[in-house]
C-alpha cells in the first residue's frame, strides 16, 4: 500500500477515530487504527466492538491495501511531522514507512484482514436532524446516564420519536434528565437505547452549526452519518424505564426562581462539602413564602444565604446532593425556571417557566 495525503487532514481523522478505541482492550488488534485505501481516499477505522468510527481522508493512491497501526504512536508521529505533505508506504510485512520532508519514520503494523468488521445497516430507515440540535440534546442529558453495569438499560440514552417530537432521556437511579425538540410532522417513529459512551463520543464529533446528520437505524445498530465521518453503535436491548410514571403531575410546592442565583448559591454552599456527598448535603428551606434559604453545615464550616422566590403551596425543608442540582442547572439556558417539590421524600422536578422542553428530576436525600 502506498499513498500521499495532507498532514492536517490525516491528523484530524486520526483524532476522531481514536474516540472509539479502548486502550485497555485485551484484543491487541483493537488498540490499532485500520487504514484502507479507496477511490482517491483512505478510510480510517476505530472500533471497540460496541462503538465504531470511520473517517475518510482525500489522498493520492499509488498502491492499494490495508494495514492496522498502533493508534497512539501513529497519532503522535503524524501530529509532530514538520511538513504538510506526507507519504506513507506499507511493505508486504506490514511495516509503515512515513516520510515528511527530511523526516522518516519506520514503524511496525499488522495485517488489516483480521480486523473486526463493523456491522452494516440498511439505509431504508433514516432520520435527518441538525447537528447542533442533536449535540445540544446529548450534552443536556448524557450527564445523568448511569455507570452501573449491572443496570445495563440505564447506561444508555433513550432516544424517542413520536413523529413530531424527538426526546432524549437519561436516568441513573437518583436523577433524570430529559430534553425535547419539535422536529416537524413527518419524522419517523423510533424508540431505542444507545450506550452513553457512544452518544458522548458522537457529541464531540458533531458540529455547532445547522449542517445535518443522517441517522440510520435497525433493531440492533444505529449509524450517524456526518459525511466524511460515520459513527455506528450497538443498541441496548429491552425497554427503558417508564419515565412518564415518575414525573409527579400534582406537586405540593411550585417555585419560580432565577436559575443563575440558585446555581451560584448551591455552588458556594458545596465549597464546604469535603467528604461523602450523601452525608453532607445542601439544604433548601423556606422560612416564608417569598424566601428560599440555601445552606450547608459540615465539619469544615457552615454556609447560609437567602434568595427571593415566588411560590405556591407548602413550605419546604429538604436536603439534596449539590452536584445533581448543579449538573441540571448549568445545562439550562433560561433566566427563570420552575421547580416543583413533592414533600421531604418525593422527587424535585426542574422545568421551564412555561412548557416542558426539558425536565430534570432529582431525588432528595433522606435525613
Amino acid at each position: 500500500m502506498k499513498f500521499f495525503c495532507k498532514k492536517t487532514d490525516l491528523s484530524e481523522a486520526i483524532s476522531v477515530v481514536m474516540k472509539a478505541i479502548n486502550r485497555n482492550s485485551t484484543v491487541k488488534i483493537l488498540d490499532g487504527i485500520l487504514i484502507e485505501t479507496g477511490d482517491n481516499k483512505i478510510k480510517l477505522t476505530g472500533y471497540d466492538l460496541e462503538t465504531g468510527i470511520e473517517a475518510e481522508v482525500i489522498a493520492d493512491i499509488f498502491e492499494e491495501g490495508s494495514v492496522v497501526v498502533e493508534s497512539k504512536i501513529f497519532n503522535d508521529i503524524i501530529r509532530k511531522l514538520p511538513e504538510e505533505n506526507i507519504d506513507i508506504k506499507v511493505d508486504d510485512k506490514f511495516q509503515l514507512a512515513i516520510t515528511s520532508g527530511s523526516v522518516n519514520f519506520n514503524i511496525k503494523g499488522l495485517d488489516g484482514e483480521p480486523y473486526p468488521k463493523i456491522p452494516s445497516i440498511e439505509t431504508d430507515n433514516k432520520i435527518v436532524i441538525g447537528q447542533k440540535i442533536l449535540k445540544n440534546m446529548i450534552n443536556h442529558t448524557s450527564f445523568a446516564v448511569s455507570n452501573d453495569a449491572t443496570r445495563a438499560k440505564l447506561t444508555g440514552l433513550n432516544i424517542i420519536s413520536d413523529g413530531k417530537t424527538l426526546t432524549l432521556v437519561a436516568i441513573d437511579g437518583f436523577r433524570m434528565a430529559l430534553n425535547r425538540e419539535d422536529v416537524g410532522e413527518d419524522f419517523p417513529t423510533m424508540n431505542y437505547i444507545i450506550p452513553g459512551k457512544s452518544m458522548n463520543e458522537l457529541s464531540k464529533i458533531l458540529n455547532d452549526d445547522d449542517t445535518e446528520v443522517v441517522v440510520y437505524h435497525s433493531s440492533n445498530q444505529i449509524l450517524f452519518d456526518i459525511g466524511d465521518v460515520r459513527l455506528i453503535s450497538r443498541l441496548i436491548q429491552g425497554d427503558f424505564v417508564n419515565f412518564e410514571s415518575i414525573i409527579v403531575k400534582n406537586p405540593k410546592t411550585v417555585m419560580n426562581i432565577e436559575r443563575k442565583k440558585l446555581m451560584d448559591s448551591i455552588d458556594r454552599a458545596a465549597l464546604l462539602i469535603m467528604t461523602d456527598e450523601r452525608r453532607c448535603p445542601v439544604s433548601l428551606s423556606m422560612p416564608d413564602d417569598s424566601t428560599l434559604v440555601v445552606s450547608a453545615n459540615t465539619e469544615t464550616g457552615d454556609h447560609k444565604e437567602s434568595i427571593d422566590i415566588k411560590v405556591t403551596g407548602d413550605l419546604i425543608d429538604i436536603d439534596f446532593n449539590s452536584k445533581y442540582f448543579i449538573d441540571a442547572l448549568k445545562n439550562i439556558e433560561d433566566d427563570e425556571i420552575k421547580i416543583e417539590f413533592n414533600g421531604s421524600q418525593g422527587p424535585c422536578i426542574i422545568k421551564p417557566s412555561e412548557g416542558e422542553k426539558y425536565i430534570y428530576l432529582i431525588l432528595p436525600i433522606r435525613r
